[in-house]
């Protein structure tokens, strides 16, 4: 984990060298201080030496700038490494997170990603800074001040070097126990991250439904339990400040005593005791911030090992070596094909699934909610890998292909369409960056969405709210299949995309795909019977497995399936006359 995490701190090395090293100076001059003291005291206001006074006076001040210069220095390098290495970190993150499949996306959920990308980056970051200056001064403090302890006095030294390692002992027992329960309540994180975004997004559902009360019993329950959880592992790292309170009360009170004791034998002097009670307070100043630290480190333990599995993590979909970069054609052939979700021939969500499907044709998809059709065209780019079987585009197995040529020749307007915040222009741009003005305008009219984009006062240049709160579901339809269709695919893909829309403009943005993208092979799946009728070929899909194949009169002549959907909806329609 150390070594996968100090990869991140790349071009910030020499900021994250310069702070102990700049640390290491400050605490050398700290540590000169008292025994400048000691001399002065002793040697100077003790023996009325007027001209000692000044020139230990004059080293005083200047060991004081150079502490404090070279303590802000390490601040100044310190920040820098600490920032630089939370950049990397999140970097890192992020570009492999662009690689994972929807497999490796569905192992890790969206809100455990973003809780690693923001509260585990966060407490890994603070860990990092105390680890390259607290972490640094202190022991360096402990050490030095140790050693002027047993320069002024060996008897007196003895007693740290019994209370110190009682006092690490104490920490480590504290910190073993506590971490488990840190790790744990950093898990729920991501639960309560998932309630606030589930929230957040369906707020116009939550209000609709006058459920606020519901939603706030359940964030208060998962916030309870983060609350549970923290508050016990509190209490255990709590017990560090009363060990740490004992154990410096115990070491002053044996200073002080042994100490005027050594006066009193004249093996002491003032000055010499004057320093050793700076010493001492150093040396337990010191042991507080291991202890911060140590407290620090024990919750970034967790977060560390939650980002490095994210670091870690492969995605389920590589290219070959010597992958294709060019598809020929539109054409899809499914041969035996088979695939779960879990990778599990016992649980399958497509069965022996074999279809030919030509380049340029229209197929339909139909079939009731769970019949998996939108796992289905998930595999044809190549989002999901069949478990068995083969699936061929263009003639060759999707699997032989680059990864991004092939899905840039395949568009998909998926069911949950999803819009981003900019301009509709910007948004549109997402299927072609290079995109002209007048292809855009060609691409919204195939889509019926030049229309309405019209009526905006900003025209093309509307601002987007994120998600496309601003328009209704089914303009934000027709924009995402403006936007599929300026990737000029060979494959076009359209998951439920026109459920929204009205017949009138459904019928129109089919005979538009006829007219102007005939070799564009097009997959529509669709709830409504009149979205594919008209299709080359429709397919019945029931409980993962293909029902049956044919036109709109083959299917309404032999398919009960088929039968049953239409003649409901031509019910329904003469009901609603």
């Amino acid at each position: 984990m150390i070594k996968k995490l100090a990869e991140c701190i790349g071009e910030y090395k020499k900021e994250t060298i310069l702070t102990p090293v700049f640390v290491g100076f400050e605490c050398a001059f700290d540590i000169i201080i008292p025994f400048l003291m000691a001399f002065l005291i002793d040697n100077g206001i003790n023996k009325g030496d007027v001209r000692t006074v000044v020139i230990i006076g004059i080293a005083l001040v200047i060991c004081s700038f150079i502490a404090i210069y070279t303590g802000v220095k390490s601040g100044d390098y310190s920040a820098k490494a600490t920032a630089g290495f939370a950049k990397n970190l999140r970097r890192k993150i992020y570009y492999n997170v662009q690689e994972f499949s929807f497999a490796n996306i569905d192992k890790f959920s969206t809100s455990s990603i973003v809780t690693r990308h923001t509260t585990d980056i966060n407490n890994v970051q603070m860990a990092f800074q105390m680890i390259i200056r607290m972490a640094v001064r202190a022991p360096l403090m402990i050490i030095f001040s140790l050693v002027m302890t047993f320069v002024i006095n060996v008897k007196l030294a003895l007693i740290f070097l019994i209370a110190v390692p009682l006092l690490g002992l104490g920490l480590y027992l504290i910190a073993t126990k506590a971490h488990p329960i840190f790790e744990k309540a950093i898990t729920i994180y991501d639960k309560l991250n998932n309630t606030v975004q589930e929230n957040v997004r369906g707020v116009r559902v939550v209000k609709s439904f006058v459920t606020e009360d519901k939603e706030i019993e359940k964030f208060e329950k998962t916030s309870e339990l983060i609350y549970k959880e923290f508050s016990r592992a509190e209490r255990i790292v709590a017990l560090n400040n009363p060990l740490m309170q004992f154990t410096v009360a115990t070491i002053i009170v044996l200073i002080s005593w042994f100490g005027g004791k050594e006066i009193v034998a004249n093996n002491l002097t003032t000055g010499e005791f004057t320093s050793l009670i700076t010493y001492t307070m150093q040396i337990l100043m010191s042991l507080m911030m291991l202890s911060m630290v140590l407290v620090t480190i024990m919750i970034s333990r967790a977060s560390g090992e939650r980002i490095v599995e994210l670091i870690d993590e492969k995605s389920t979909l590589t290219n070959k070596e010597n992958a294709i970069k060019e598809v020929k054609d539109g054409s899809i052939t499914f041969e035996n094909v088979n695939f779960s979700y879990v990778n599990d021939e016992n649980k399958l969500c497509l069965k022996d699934i074999n279809v030919e499907i030509k380049s340029g044709e229209t197929v339909g998809i139909i079939g009731g909610t769970g019949s998996s059709k939108t796992t289905l065209v998930q595999l044809i780019p190549r989002l999901y890998d069949v478990t068995s079987g083969k699936l061929k585009v263009g003639g060759i197995d999707v699997r032989d292909y680059d990864i991004k040529s092939l899905r840039d020749q395949v568009a998909m307007v998926l069911q949950k369409n999803e819009l981003f915040s900019g301009t509709i222009k910007e948004n549109l741009r997402w299927g072609n960056e290079k995109a002209t003005d007048e292809e855009i305008e060609k691409a919204c009219k195939l889509a019926q969405a030049d229309e309405f984009i019209k009526t905006f006062p900003e025209g093309y240049d509307t601002y987007i709210e994120q998600g496309g709160t601003n328009v209704s579901g089914g303009q934000k339809q027709r924009l995402c299949i403006a936007r599929a269709l300026l990737k000029r695919p060979k494959i076009l893909i359209l998951d439920d995309s026109t459920s929204a829309v009205d017949t009138k403009t459904d019928s129109l943005i089919r005979k538009a795909f006829k007219e102007e993208i005939p070799n564009t092979t097009k997959i529509i799946i669709a709830q409504r019977i009149s979205s594919v009728e008209d299709a080359d070929k429709i397919i019945v899909l029931d409980n993962g497995k293909i029902k049956a194949i044919g036109t709109h009169e083959q299917l309404l002549a032999s398919n009960e399936i088929y039968q049953e959907v239409y003649y409901s909806q031509v019910k329904g329609g003469e009901d609603n006359e």
